[in-house]
């Protein structure tokens, strides 16, 4: 029954204001305990946040910086943070510009902006969308340290927590300071220091009203408006933050005006390109290298900036149309110098250099000939062009001519096919093989009678590294590309140590390699790597021109170039004589441009008799064949022929000949002090090798035959 007044009428709905009284009273009650519930998470939370100077020595992640051999930084691997700048060394204009931009209000609100937060929820009350409110710079900093970028509303309670707890813990100050220093500013740049550097090329101390403005742009989407994706986008984003400090009065008008932003010069981007060959085969030998490390290093490289840009340019440059190409030059130590990988990294980062398995041609024939020379064979012996079938192989010239006999200086120069697969014969394939070994070929190597003509496949850095060994007169080159490796403030963690003890072969073999290499550059083959100055090389040539070669050395520079397609496809013209031996030449000329010309040292030769014995100078006709032991005494028939010695012999007793022992070899060429020197295998039994007549023409200048092997 409804309560009357004393009119008779209904009184007001009490039931009504009684129920809004209930909320009201619920409201606050939930309110309070809400409060007081928020008071203590505030409360716990600061009092496990860390001090401010953990905080300051807390990077997340490691970063790698790379130096060319010079010292020029080459790329940033990983989180960046440059320089750690106090509070008071950060320009005005950058600190303006950021709290303009990303909290306006930053100096009065406790950590979360409910100015912003309330207006955000009216712009949606009114159909503005769904609610999204922006984060504070306390909030931005919270969730950059301790948590995720997820898109939760727990993720953003956490992070109102947090934020709270860090106003009361930090000053503003403070606060300001370690965003300044944390946030990301795109492109592995982590605070203003590391984004100037990355950016502009120089400290953040000096910024600029509009590289200011370009930085504190590239917080709301660093991957966007990164100088490096998109300097145009970068620019227009930064045309809204000088308005926007425009607007809250931090600069004028005339100042908004007077900054530039096309007048701003942008650091070139570095390590996109051919230089990433490099540091993808250089960095990761960096787990062997140094322990366990994660703060930032420092890595010095052998890399030569000049080099690479001439590899590049010579690949480039000289790759048949929808070819690839690959360039490794190795110092005299094996320092890397220069590694191209392919024609273009960014579209393709497959490392032709280091990983494709191609077939070398006639570059093989370098490990024939070094087991000839070791085996007793000299340049200007006689040998026979002519056709030869071995074991139902029977190999043939490119151009199917054959030139008879001719010495072995010329059957290289000009590559004949015929004469390797003799030689191949004669010193037997797993000789070759086990030279190719000797000289860093890492790959399966076949023993068929063909492998003498390049059927195996080899990596182009291998073949770069056993010339590399001729070069240096026999002593086996180990490629490497890092120098040392210290932390970001100068402690040695790694030095290399270029180990040059280890000899491959006698001086003697590599004299006479070289001299048959500089051949073939002079007159034959390689006549298109030439450049002015001594250089010594191989081309070669696989079959249909399916894969182009040049590999050679200068004044201490051995560098190789390799041209094919991937799919193994032949490219028209491809050969070895031609756009290999050409880009070979355009990256030399500046390779070797500040080095000394240094004239080859071919001249080393062993006297007849002391590799092979000849009985002009002791025991006869020059038509007897004579044959040597294990220990390097002559044995065997034949005319003027001297039984074989037993005992060591005494040096200078003219009743007892000295025997023909490695000492022997050590005395002649003044080595006898040498520690430690590598046993030469003495040559088999074999077929003597016819030599030239009494004073003959020197055949340096070699007639001038068709190049069989690369066919021009």
């Amino acid at each position: 029954m409804a309560v009357k007044d004393k009119g008779g009428t209904a009184a007001p709905r009490s039931g009504a204001r009684l129920w809004f009284w209930r909320i009201v009273k619920i409201g606050a009650a939930t309110s309070f305990f809400g409060l007081i519930a928020l008071v203590v998470a505030v409360a716990t939370v600061m009092g496990s946040l860390p001090s401010f100077n953990d905080l300051k020595s807390s990077p997340n992640g490691q970063m790698i910086l790379v130096k060319a051999a010079d010292g020029t930084e080459i790329m940033q691997l990983g989180p960046s943070f440059g320089e750690w700048l106090e509070i008071e060394d950060i320009p005005q204009v950058m600190k303006d510009a950021m709290i303009s931009v990303e909290d306006r209000r930053f100096a009065y609100h406790p950590g979360v902006d409910v100015i912003g937060i309330g207006r955000a929820i009216f712009t949606t009350a009114s159909g503005g969308g769904r609610l999204r409110a922006t984060s504070t710079i306390t909030q931005q900093l919270a969730r950059n340290i301790f948590l995720s970028n997820s898109r939760s509303y727990t993720r953003k309670i956490r992070e109102g927590i947090l934020a709270l707890a860090l106003e009361q813990k930090f000053s503003k100050d403070q606060i300001l300071e370690l965003y300044l220093n944390k946030v990301y500013f795109g492109g592995g740049a982590y605070g203003v220091d590391s984004a100037s550097r990355k950016f502009f090329n120089h400290d953040a101390t000096t910024l600029s009203l509009a590289e200011a403005a370009i930085i504190a742009g590239l917080v709301k989407a660093p991957s966007r408006y990164s100088p490096t994706a998109d300097s145009e986008a970068a620019i227009g984003r930064a045309g809204v933050v000088l308005q926007v400090m425009q607007d809250v009065g931090t600069i004028t008008p005339a100042q908004a005006a007077g900054a530039d932003l096309d007048a701003v010069k942008f650091a070139p981007e570095k390590g996109q390109n051919s230089v990433r060959y490099f540091t993808d085969w250089a960095l990761p030998q960096l787990d062997t290298l140094i322990e366990g490390n994660d703060e930032p290093i420092v890595v010095w490289t052998t890399l030569d900036l000049a080099m690479q840009r001439a590899g590049t340019n010579a690949i480039q440059a000289y790759v048949p149309s929808g070819a690839q190409g690959a360039l490794v030059a190795l110092d005299r130590d094996g320092a890397v110098r220069a590694m191209v990988g392919g024609t273009d990294y960014v579209t393709s980062n497959y490392n032709r250099a280091v990983s494709a398995l191609r077939q070398p041609g006639s570059a093989w024939k370098l490990f024939v000939y070094m087991a000839a020379l070791e085996a007793g064979y000299k340049p200007e012996d006689i040998v026979t062009d002519a056709p030869i079938t071995i074991g139902g192989w029977t190999p043939r010239n490119s151009g199917g001519s054959y030139a008879g006999d001719i010495s072995l200086r010329t059957a290289f120069a000009y590559s004949k096919n015929t004469v390797a697969a003799r030689i191949g014969e004669d010193v037997g394939t797993s000789t070759i093989a086990n030279m190719a070994r000797r000289f860093g070929i890492t790959t399966p190597i076949t023993t068929l009678p063909s492998m003498v003509l390049g059927s195996s496949e080899v990596r182009v850095i291998d073949m770069v590294r056993a010339f590399a060994g001729v070069s240096s007169g026999g002593v086996a080159i180990a490629p490497y590309g890092i120098t040392k490796v210290t932390t970001s403030k100068g402690e040695l963690l790694y030095q290399h140590e270029a180990d040059m003890s280890q000899v491959l072969v006698p001086p003697y073999v590599t004299a006479g390699m070289t001299d048959l290499l500089q051949t073939a550059v002079n007159v034959g083959t390689g006549r298109a790597a030439q450049i002015g100055r001594p250089v010594a090389g191989k081309t070669g040539t696989t079959n249909s021109n399916k894969d182009g070669w040049f590999l050679g050395f200068s004044s201490g520079i051995t560098t190789g170039v390799w041209m094919g397609r991937d799919d193994a496809r032949p490219v028209g013209g491809l050969q070895g004589g031609t756009a290999p031996a050409r880009a070979f030449a355009a990256f030399m000329k500046v390779a070797v441009a500040k080095r000394k010309i240094e004239p080859f040292e071919t001249e080393l030769k062993l006297p007849e008799s002391e590799l092979e014995p000849d009985d002009e100078a002791y025991f006869g006709s020059p038509d007897d064949v004579i044959f040597i032991d294990e220990n390097g005494n002559p044995v065997g028939q034949g005319e003027g022929l001297s039984p074989p010695q037993t005992g060591g012999g005494i040096p200078g007793d003219p009743q007892q000949p000295e025997r023909l022992d490695e000492n022997f070899i050590d005395r002649a060429l003044g080595r006898d002090t040498q520690p430690q020197r590598p046993q030469v295998r003495q040559a088999e039994p074999r077929p003597p090798v016819r030599r030239p007549p009494p004073n003959p023409q020197d055949d340096r200048v070699a007639p001038r035959f068709r190049d069989e092997d690369e066919g021009q």
